[in-house]
Protein backbone atom coordinates (compact mmCIF):
# COMPACT_ATOMS: atom_id res chain seq x y z
CA UNK A 1 0.00 0.00 0.00
CA UNK A 2 1.22 3.42 -0.87
CA UNK A 3 0.75 6.60 1.08
CA UNK A 4 -2.63 7.20 -0.60
CA UNK A 5 -4.23 3.87 0.34
CA UNK A 6 -5.11 1.10 -2.09
CA UNK A 7 -3.47 1.34 -5.51
CA UNK A 8 -3.31 -0.68 -8.69
CA UNK A 9 -4.82 -4.16 -8.84
CA UNK A 10 -6.00 -4.13 -5.23
CA UNK A 11 -8.06 -1.02 -5.81
CA UNK A 12 -9.63 -2.43 -8.98
CA UNK A 13 -10.42 -5.70 -7.19
CA UNK A 14 -12.04 -3.87 -4.28
CA UNK A 15 -14.13 -1.72 -6.64
CA UNK A 16 -15.20 -4.78 -8.61
CA UNK A 17 -16.22 -6.62 -5.44
CA UNK A 18 -18.20 -3.65 -4.11
CA UNK A 19 -19.91 -3.18 -7.50
CA UNK A 20 -20.86 -6.86 -7.68
CA UNK A 21 -22.14 -6.77 -4.12
CA UNK A 22 -24.29 -3.70 -4.72
CA UNK A 23 -25.67 -4.97 -8.03
CA UNK A 24 -26.31 -8.41 -6.55
CA UNK A 25 -28.28 -7.05 -3.61
CA UNK A 26 -30.67 -4.87 -5.60
CA UNK A 27 -32.65 -7.72 -7.21
CA UNK A 28 -32.77 -9.59 -3.91
CA UNK A 29 -34.04 -6.51 -2.09
CA UNK A 30 -36.69 -5.91 -4.76
CA UNK A 31 -37.86 -9.52 -4.48
CA UNK A 32 -38.08 -9.24 -0.70
CA UNK A 33 -40.18 -6.05 -0.94
CA UNK A 34 -42.52 -7.65 -3.48
CA UNK A 35 -43.01 -10.80 -1.40
CA UNK A 36 -43.64 -8.67 1.72
CA UNK A 37 -46.33 -6.68 -0.15
CA UNK A 38 -48.04 -9.90 -1.26
CA UNK A 39 -47.86 -11.32 2.26
CA UNK A 40 -49.31 -8.16 3.83
CA UNK A 41 -52.11 -8.04 1.24
CA UNK A 42 -53.10 -11.66 1.87
CA UNK A 43 -52.80 -11.38 5.65
CA UNK A 44 -55.25 -8.48 5.97
CA UNK A 45 -58.17 -10.88 5.70
CA UNK A 46 -56.54 -13.38 8.09
CA UNK A 47 -55.54 -10.80 10.73
CA UNK A 48 -56.88 -11.72 14.17
CA UNK A 49 -59.41 -9.26 15.52
CA UNK A 50 -57.33 -8.58 18.64
CA UNK A 51 -54.60 -7.04 16.48
CA UNK A 52 -56.86 -4.42 14.91
CA UNK A 53 -59.51 -3.65 17.54
CA UNK A 54 -60.10 -3.48 21.27
CA UNK A 55 -60.70 -6.72 23.13
CA UNK A 56 -61.60 -8.08 26.56
CA UNK A 57 -59.88 -11.10 28.08
CA UNK A 58 -62.66 -13.67 28.65
CA UNK A 59 -60.40 -16.38 30.07
CA UNK A 60 -56.99 -15.80 31.63
CA UNK A 61 -53.83 -17.46 30.36
CA UNK A 62 -54.13 -21.24 30.87
CA UNK A 63 -52.16 -24.28 29.76
CA UNK A 64 -53.40 -25.91 26.55
CA UNK A 65 -54.97 -29.34 26.86
CA UNK A 66 -53.57 -32.18 24.75
CA UNK A 67 -56.45 -31.80 22.31
CA UNK A 68 -55.97 -28.02 22.05
CA UNK A 69 -52.22 -28.44 21.56
CA UNK A 70 -52.88 -30.69 18.56
CA UNK A 71 -55.72 -28.70 16.99
CA UNK A 72 -55.01 -25.02 17.75
CA UNK A 73 -51.99 -23.32 16.19
CA UNK A 74 -52.10 -20.68 18.95
CA UNK A 75 -50.90 -23.30 21.45
CA UNK A 76 -47.70 -23.92 19.53
CA UNK A 77 -45.40 -21.07 20.58
CA UNK A 78 -45.87 -21.17 24.36
CA UNK A 79 -48.27 -23.98 25.23
CA UNK A 80 -50.61 -21.44 26.85
CA UNK A 81 -53.62 -19.59 25.45
CA UNK A 82 -56.10 -16.96 26.56
CA UNK A 83 -59.62 -16.46 25.25
CA UNK A 84 -60.44 -12.98 23.94
CA UNK A 85 -63.69 -11.25 23.01
CA UNK A 86 -63.26 -8.55 20.38
CA UNK A 87 -65.42 -5.50 21.05
CA UNK A 88 -66.41 -4.33 17.57
CA UNK A 89 -66.75 -7.64 15.68
CA UNK A 90 -68.08 -9.62 18.69
CA UNK A 91 -65.80 -12.53 17.77
CA UNK A 92 -64.22 -14.92 20.24
CA UNK A 93 -60.62 -15.75 19.45
CA UNK A 94 -57.69 -17.39 21.15
CA UNK A 95 -54.26 -15.84 21.56
CA UNK A 96 -50.98 -17.39 22.61
CA UNK A 97 -49.76 -16.01 25.93
CA UNK A 98 -46.94 -16.42 28.43
CA UNK A 99 -47.77 -17.85 31.83
CA UNK A 100 -46.50 -15.86 34.82
CA UNK A 101 -45.91 -19.07 36.77
CA UNK A 102 -43.91 -20.57 33.91
CA UNK A 103 -41.90 -17.37 33.52
CA UNK A 104 -41.12 -17.35 37.26
CA UNK A 105 -39.99 -20.97 37.16
CA UNK A 106 -37.75 -20.33 34.15
CA UNK A 107 -36.30 -17.24 35.86
CA UNK A 108 -35.47 -19.09 39.08
CA UNK A 109 -33.99 -21.98 37.11
CA UNK A 110 -31.71 -19.47 35.39
CA UNK A 111 -30.76 -17.83 38.70
CA UNK A 112 -30.00 -21.24 40.23
CA UNK A 113 -27.87 -22.34 37.32
CA UNK A 114 -25.99 -19.02 37.32
CA UNK A 115 -25.32 -19.38 41.08
CA UNK A 116 -24.12 -22.97 40.57
CA UNK A 117 -21.74 -21.92 37.81
CA UNK A 118 -20.46 -19.02 39.96
CA UNK A 119 -19.88 -21.37 42.90
CA UNK A 120 -18.05 -23.88 40.69
CA UNK A 121 -15.75 -21.20 39.32
CA UNK A 122 -15.15 -19.81 42.82
CA UNK A 123 -13.98 -23.26 43.93
CA UNK A 124 -11.83 -23.50 40.81
CA UNK A 125 -10.23 -20.10 41.56
CA UNK A 126 -9.45 -21.09 45.16
CA UNK A 127 -7.96 -24.41 44.04
CA UNK A 128 -5.85 -22.72 41.34
CA UNK A 129 -4.61 -20.10 43.82
CA UNK A 130 -3.51 -22.84 46.22
CA UNK A 131 -1.64 -24.63 43.44
CA UNK A 132 0.13 -21.42 42.45
CA UNK A 133 0.99 -20.64 46.09
CA UNK A 134 2.43 -24.14 46.51
CA UNK A 135 4.55 -23.71 43.36
CA UNK A 136 5.81 -20.31 44.55
CA UNK A 137 6.75 -21.73 47.97
CA UNK A 138 8.54 -24.64 46.31
CA UNK A 139 10.45 -22.24 44.09
CA UNK A 140 11.49 -20.10 47.09
CA UNK A 141 12.52 -23.24 49.02
CA UNK A 142 14.72 -24.39 46.12
CA UNK A 143 16.34 -20.96 45.88
CA UNK A 144 17.07 -20.98 49.62
CA UNK A 145 18.54 -24.52 49.44
CA UNK A 146 20.83 -23.51 46.57
CA UNK A 147 22.48 -20.79 48.67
Amino acid sequence: MGPRGLTGPRRRLLCALLGALICGLRPAAAAMVASEERRSASSVAATPCWRVEDFVVAQECTRCSNFQAKTMPECGPTGFIEKLNCARSQREEFKSCRSAALEARVFWRFVGSAAAVAAAFAVLVVWRQRVLDRKALEKVRKQIESI
